[in-house]
Formats: C-alpha cells, structure tokens, sequence
C-alpha cells in the first residue's frame, strides 16, 4: 500500500482514538500491524509518537479560551479561593511531574512492550474492566468535586501518577486512567475528563519534543560523530512528508472528536468504551496472532 494512504489512515485512528478512552497507542499498533509495518522501525515508533501531537493541537485550540482564563485567573482562580499551589494551572504540572518521573525511570521497559500485541490486549481487557467498576461505584455516589477549580493537591498527584500507567503499559490510555482516577477521588465525569484533557497537553507536548530529539536528532549526531551504532532514525523528504500527513490529519478528526466526545459523556457515561475494550482485549488475546502476527 501507498505509505502515503497509510499515513492518511493513521491519521485517522489517532484523531479518533486520542482522547476517548479506548489507547490510541494501542489502535496505532493494531492499525500498524494490520498495515504489515515493522513495529521496531525506529522511524514508526516515532511517528506513532508524533502524529499524537496534532490532535494535542486539535485540543489546545479548541481549549484556547478556557486555558487564556486559567492564565488570566493564575493564581487566585475564577473563584478567588485558589493559590499558587492550588491553582489548576499549578496542579496541572504537578499532576505532569507525577506521570513524567516514573513514565521516564521505566521507558527502557515500555519501550520494548510497545509493539507488544499480548500487553496490548491485556491492558485493554484490564483497563475496560477497571472503568466498568469505577464508573458503575461512583453512580452511586455524589460527587464532591464537580469544578476543575475545585481540584486538590492530593487529587492531582493522585491522577498524575494513574496515568503514568498509561507510559508505563501500552494500550491503558492516558484519558482512561486520568477519568477513572478522578472518579475514585470524588470528581464528576464532566470534571475529571476536563482535568484529562488539560493534563494531556504537556504530557504529549513532552512525549513528541522527548522522542524527536532522541530518536532523530539526538542518536543522528552521535551517528555523526562517530559513535557506536545505534539505531536511529534517518529522515528524508518522504518520511518528512509522511510525518507531516499524519499530524495534520490527526489534527482535523481529532477536533471534531472531542465536542463529540464531551456531549456524549454527560449523557452515557464510559460504560459503551469500557465494554469497547473488554470484547477487543478478548479478541486480541484469541485471535490476534493469527489476524495480524
């Protein structure tokens, strides 16, 4: 097939599966494999990194306005009850460092299970499972915490170190674990998943800025220099171009998605996502050797 039509295809699941919490990591991969790419490519797995990024676009833009008011409030809040460490633009990075510090110490692991079909289909099965639980117990309760400036310390370091599950175990979902977190300290689904789509933002930014530099600039100077071998990535007009599909087409399905996605959430809840993961664990677990391997 084209790899240009193949871009145009990931695009596609990325800008889909970004944000709802089905792991656009692991629809990537299963995208992938079905395509027949070499999942250890180092030019894929930085792709698949990458074109992330544009739906992280899509969402700083449609969230411009909200996170304008978030600066212009810093650090007093809307409700001027806030403080510079209670503020959600401060708890938003503290939420980050939470994820980034054991995302970062267990990399050398994640990496080799991202291409990992088994530890893919495991943490699918696992994590639908987790969201079923936790959205039918917090139904039953009240939420306490249904403002993101009502946000606490404690809940933010709590959410930030949940979603570095999501870094750690390919197909959990950083937008899965961030709601479930957020339901299991009190917060409404309206809340936790705004909190995830804030805490998305300099996650992913991170991600994309961390893996181009290593993957492609980093590892190709030291190729320069005379270094031991090391897999990198070579980059030439076409792998550009290709990168650059990606990411715009992301970008574009990605910001219909999410008016979408936060309509549907006040309405339905996660259960249909949760039940979404569970029969593609299943299927993963029984058929997928056979279907893609």
């Amino acid at each position: 097939m084209n790899v240009y039509i193949i871009s145009v295809i990931l695009g596609i699941v990325e800008g889909l599966t970004e944000f709802l919490p089905v792991s656009s990591t692991a629809h990537l991969r299963i995208a992938e494999a079905l395509l027949r790419l070499n999942l250890d490519d180092p030019y894929w797995k930085m792709y698949t990194v990458v074109i992330q990024a544009g739906a992280i676009f899509a969402l700083v833009g449609l969230y411009l306005g909200r996170i304008l008011d978030f600066m212009r409030t810093f650090p007093r809040g809307e409700r001027r009850d806030r403080n510079i460490f209670t503020h959600p633009i401060s708890l938003t990075i503290l939420a980050f460092v939470c994820t980034a510090v054991p995302a970062k110490l267990l990399k050398p692991w994640s990496d080799r299970n991202l291409g990992s079909l088994t530890v893919i289909a495991l943490a699918m099965l696992l994590g639908g499972i987790i969201m079923w639980v936790v959205d039918a117990w917090a139904s039953r309760f009240e939420p306490h915490t249904t403002h993101t400036e009502e946000i606490g310390f404690g809940q933010a370091v709590w959410i930030g170190l949940c979603q570095s599950l999501s870094a750690i175990f390919p197909g959990t979902s950083r937008s899965m674990s961030t709601i479930a977190a957020g339901q299991l300290v009190g917060m409404d689904r309206p809340t936790a998943l705004e909190f995830s789509f804030l805490l998305s933002i300099p996650t992913m930014l991170a991600a994309t800025a961390y893996d181009l530099y290593s993957e492609v600039l980093h590892k190709g100077k030291a190729a320069a220099e005379g270094a031991a071998p090391a897999a990198h990535v070579v980059m030439n007009t076409q792998n550009w171009i290709v990168l650059a599909i990606g990411f715009v087409v992301s970008f574009i399905v990605a910001w219909g998605v999410v008016g979408w996605f936060l309509a549907w959430v006040r309405r339905h809840g996660f259960v249909p996502f949760a039940v979404y993961r569970i029969l593609v664990g299943i299927a993963l677990l029984i058929w997928g050797s056979k279907i893609i391997g």
